[in-house]
């Protein structure tokens, strides 16, 4: 569960490395995220020479989480941090050409096949 103000892992090549939630995405009732669902986020550190730069607005999607979650067939996963992809809001694409660590199953259902597709392993 992510809500505004949470700091979140950057788990791609984009450039951020640490960046914090200022708004879930998703109706003005929302409080919580979780995989899956789109966050504005801004960046709290970054590389030098990257594109993306320190104090930066962004979207981003959330890949892990530590709070766990259960599926149809009662297993729960859950991830030892919480973790981002920086994307593109329209496209869905990612920003960055590699993602780092294990995302989760349920960004397929979602429409992130891009992700999925460049993680090194899907739980």
């Amino acid at each position: 569960m992510i809500q505004h103000r949470s700091m979140l892992q950057v788990a791609d090549n984009s450039g951020a490395k640490l960046v914090q939630c200022i708004r879930v995405l998703g109706g003005y009732k929302k409080r919580y995220a979780v995989i899956g669902d789109m966050i504005n986020v801004v960046v709290k550190v970054a590389q030098p020479h990257a594109p993306v730069k320190k104090s930066q607005v962004l979207h981003a999607v959330i890949v892990r989480q530590r709070k766990e979650i259960r599926r149809s067939n009662g297993v729960y996963v859950r991830f030892s941090e919480n973790a981002v992809v920086i994307v593109d809001k329209k496209t869905k694409e990612p920003l960055g050409s590699r993602i780092f660590g294990p995302v989760a199953r349920e960004l397929r259902v979602k429409g992130y096949n891009k992700i999925i597709s460049l993680a090194p392993e899907v739980l």
